[in-house]
């Protein structure tokens, strides 16, 4: 077998259906569009037209809002990170940032920020420096008693002061 002996096999290549091409094609003339109306004619499309009855989206209610500006935050427990700071993954002697996270695997990519939640286990590493963009309070409570800081944006500062 040589080069230009090589073929597909047969039924490999199925050949596309002209249409218009004459009465002996057997989709000649109208070319399998039915005859006259909107739908035989070119450029048309009726997505969603159920001829004339009022279209299903358009009989569903309208429910709530979504917000454009709405930021998109990862979150993340703090038991994860302390799974990821055993397992050697985060140094716990750096800023643990959204980039870090990334980097130790934590999360899959940054998105707006990184809030921090209180998770199931406790959170023990001593002296670790958060720079995140939300944290709960339950959070806060368990970084500041191992003895860890937050570092957060001005307005959510002001309000877990409050």
């Amino acid at each position: 077998m040589r080069l230009n002996e090589l073929k597909d096999n047969f039924g490999a290549r199925k050949a596309r259906t002209r249409v218009g091409r004459g009465i002996g094609s057997g989709l000649g003339k109208t070319a399998g569009r039915g005859v006259k109306g909107q739908k035989s004619r070119s450029g048309v499309a009726i997505k969603g037209f159920e001829g004339g009855q009022m279209p299903l989206h358009m009989r569903m209610p309208k429910r709530g809002f979504n917000n454009p500006f709405a930021r998109k935050f990862n979150t993340v427990r703090l038991d994860r990170i302390q799974q990821a700071i055993d397992a050697g993954r985060l140094d716990a002697k750096g800023v643990i940032d959204a980039a870090a996270l990334v980097g130790a695997k934590v999360i899959r990519r940054a998105r707006d920020g990184v809030r921090l939640v209180n998770g199931h286990g406790a959170f023990t590493s001593k002296k670790v420096t958060f720079d995140v963009a939300h944290a709960s309070a339950g959070a806060l409570k368990a970084i500041e008693a191992a003895g860890g800081k937050v570092k957060l944006p001005a307005a959510q500062e002001e309000k877990s002061d409050a």
